[in-house]
């Protein structure tokens, strides 16, 4: 059952290696969506969010790269 892989209290790398794609695309979810209401907000126009948290979307993953690469090199 999807639930069991989160009560099994051992250390199982795929566990970690799943719970960490799980917690990645519910960020991501989150985020964008918190984007797209902002933006809502902001512009009064549901079409000009959506074309933001599109963009924010692809820029944020682009930056988040970069980020690691950084500080998989020199840190």
């Amino acid at each position: 059952m999807f639930i069991d892989r989160f009560s099994n209290g051992g250390h199982n790398p795929d566990d970690t290696r799943f719970k960490s794609l799980l917690k990645t695309i519910s960020w991501r979810v989150l985020a964008s969506t918190d984007t797209l209401v902002n933006a809502r907000l902001l512009t009064g126009n549901l079409k000009t969010a959506g074309s933001i948290m599109s963009l924010e979307i692809f820029t944020k993953m682009f930056l988040y790269y970069v980020y690691e690469q950084f500080w998989t090199r020199f840190l």
